[in-house]
């Protein structure tokens, strides 16, 4: 506790006493119930001093899954507490509208403070009127009272993240000429109207924060030097300040994916915070508990939320305040696993946690040991063996772990070599840390064969041999046609760029085909381009990664690095044929052709499964389970869950 001193002092929110600084700001989960009560209980039990229900809806006219517009949502909310209670951690409630974010399936109207469109969303909203005004405002002191009458703590009043609050106090969105426009007073009236209100309904005694954004990102919009002048004219009327950047206009900030910077909203945050006496609250890639220490320590906040860090992680700050730092599992910040599958299924989950949004039938880590110790050996030293091999010896199984390279980490060490990519090596440097810990018997540069097996006896083996690049020109648009000139020197794969079993010669211009949408291409392009090549990415699929879950958060970022830089895209496209100097390239089914300089070429394609280890030893006398790549799944988040699921069963 001596290295968090600051973190684990106790702070005055209101009229709250938080036990520590660790907290948790809204965000979404989908999740309702008991589903939803699991989830937070998780990171209650796990030390956190309060968290925020996500943005909720206060007006009918945009619904969410908890009803705060009725009093049904109030039973709701005391079932919720007193499941909260036991664990001392405070529970509060995000309100908002989301204005012209409204998607137009879910409500019969887009509203907000003018007929400007929502970038991702289409549609163009009604102008409200004073009246919709005013019966928004009371919609806003509805929803407080129903907080405070369900039990909860407080309430979180939502003016960022270019919802409707936001769009009223943005003069990008905001071209009203009324009273509800132009000037910073007028354009604050509405928010200052809810403020009053709220504070009617619920009292001095019930805490109230506002969530502002520190920086807008949109052209015109609001910059953290007029967000500091807001902050300071509401800081009488709550009892702190979240911040957090960004809009729809630029909305891969709101998310900061591993491509942004650690710490990336401080230096936002420290142009507004110095104005403010109330407490604080601040967001944006903030991993571990010793940054958000330097963060209290250095007076640039009172209160660091900690999100994606805890979905990974529920035991995070227990773990790290009784000295176990080392034991929290990191998350990687790459938003495939949360943000992409909660907006591409619907469905929360996390790459690292297995038990993340399903807390309420799946731990965290297996419960009990295996009745019956087995001798398991785990083929491959990836992400899907070590978590295999991982969680097979949390079940107290004798695991062997045999890796044919002289390294553990299979693609994701391979990966984490790109630029703006080496985070993701952060999971399976834990994963080994975490299997010599408990005492797996690691072999590098050993291959396994029947041989192996026979002398090693195991009970069951578990292959994780994972894909490597194939180099036969192939290509899914013409699958049973090689790509011609695919064989000449020049033409090289990923593994080669990044020096992994072979060497690209980099000789600009450079052309890279995309023939998947993930971020094998990004990485290969983002290489190429820090070599000081010209590159011009050619992609089977329309768009830059659009293979990977909500590109929003999981591409953005790196699609405007790429664009920014001397780099072309060229979607829907197929390769006809690679010749010295040049591309030629089509569309497919048609006879269209274009050619394209290149004097590197770098071909991103489907993987060839290591299947010839499972099959040779997969002689019937035990159980073979094949998990990761080696199945045919392409991608990290199914490797380890797989792997963790199996293991659990053995």
């Amino acid at each position: 506790m001596s290295h968090y001193e600051h973190l684990f002092s106790p702070l005055e929110v209101g009229p709250l006493t938080l036990k520590n600084r660790i907290v948790r700001s809204a965000h979404g989960t989908m999740l309702a119930g008991e589903k939803l009560i699991a989830y937070h209980e998780a990171r209650a039990a796990g030390g956190v001093a309060l968290s925020t229900l996500e943005a909720t809806g206060v007006h009918a006219g945009a619904p969410s899954l908890t009803p705060l517009y009725s009093d049904a949502c109030i039973p709701f909310y005391r079932e919720l507490m007193s499941r909260m209670r036991p664990y001392g951690m405070a529970m509060f409630q995000q309100i908002y509208h989301p204005g012209s974010a409204t998607r137009p399936k879910k409500a019969a109207t887009q509203i907000s403070a003018s007929a400007i469109p929502n970038p991702m969303v289409g549609g163009i909203p009604y102008e409200m009127t004073t009246g919709q005004i005013a019966e928004m405002v009371e919609a806003f002191g509805d929803a407080a009272w129903r907080c405070r009458e369900g039990g909860l703590d407080g309430i979180d009043l939502h003016a960022s993240s270019g919802y409707l609050i936001e769009q009223f106090l943005s003069p990008a969105n905001n071209v009203r000429t009324d009273e509800y426009g132009g000037s910073l007073e007028n354009r604050m009236r509405f928010l200052m109207e809810i403020l009053a209100v709220i504070r009617d309904r619920v009292g001095d005694d019930y805490c109230v924060g506002i969530r502002l954004p520190n920086e807008e990102y949109i052209p015109g919009g609001l910059t953290p030097e007029e967000v500091a002048e807001i902050a300071r004219l509401v800081e009488p009327h709550v009892d702190y300040v979240s911040l957090h950047m960004g809009s729809y206009w630029r909305f891969y900030k709101l998310l900061a994916p591993m491509d942004e910077p650690l710490g990336n909203e401080m230096p936002a945050n420290a142009r507004i915070t110095t104005h403010l006496t109330k407490p604080t609250m601040v967001v944006g890639r903030i991993m571990t508990l010793d940054d958000a220490e330097r963060i209290v320590a250095d007076g640039a906040a009172d209160m660091v939320s900690m999100v994606r860090a805890l979905i990974a992680d529920p035991e995070l700050v227990n773990k790290s305040q009784r000295g176990d730092a080392h034991l929290v599992r990191p998350c990687i910040g790459s938003n495939i696993g949360c943000v992409g599958q909660l907006m591409s299924t619907g469905v929360l989950s996390c790459v690292v946690n297995v038990a993340a949004a399903q807390e309420a039938t799946v731990s965290a880590e297996p419960v009990g040991r295996a009745t019956t110790r087995k001798r398991v050996l785990v083929v491959g030293g990836g992400p899907a063996g070590l978590e295999a091999a991982r969680t097979a010896a949390l079940r107290g199984h004798e695991v062997h772990l045999h890796e044919a390279t002289r390294r553990l980490g299979g693609q994701v060490a391979i990966a984490a070599t790109a630029p703006h990519r080496s985070d993701i090596g952060a999971i399976t440097e834990w994963l080994a840390s975490e299997v010599e810990r408990l005492g797996v018997t690691v072999r590098l540069n050993s291959m396994v064969d029947p041989d192996v097996v026979d002398e090693l006896a195991p009970d069951e083996i578990v292959v994780a041999t994972g894909t490597a690049p194939r180099r036969d020109g192939f290509q899914l648009s013409t699958p049973v046609t090689p790509v011609p000139g695919h064989d000449l020197p020049h033409v090289f794969t990923s593994w080669d760029v990044f020096g992994f079993g072979g060497r690209a010669t980099l000789v600009g211009p450079a052309f890279v085909y995309d023939d998947t949408g993930t971020f094998e291409a990004i990485s290969v392009a983002d290489a190429l381009l820090e070599a000081g090549l010209e590159v011009t990415m050619v992609g089977r699929l329309d768009a830059i990664g659009a293979s990977l879950p909500y590109p929003p958060a999981t591409v953005a970022a790196a699609k405007e690095r790429l664009l920014s830089g001397a780099f072309d895209f060229i979607g829907g496209h197929h390769l006809r044929e690679i010749r010295a100097g040049e591309v030629s390239i089509g569309v497919p089914f048609t006879e269209r052709e274009r050619i394209v300089p290149a004097s590197t070429v770098v071909i991103v394609s489907y993987g060839q499964p290591n299947r010839d280890v499972a099959d040779a030893i997969d002689d019937g006398t035990r159980p073979v389970h094949r998990i990761g790549d080696v199945t045919g799944t392409n991608g990290i988040l199914p490797a380890i869950h797989q792997a963790a699921a199996t293991a659990r069963a053995i």
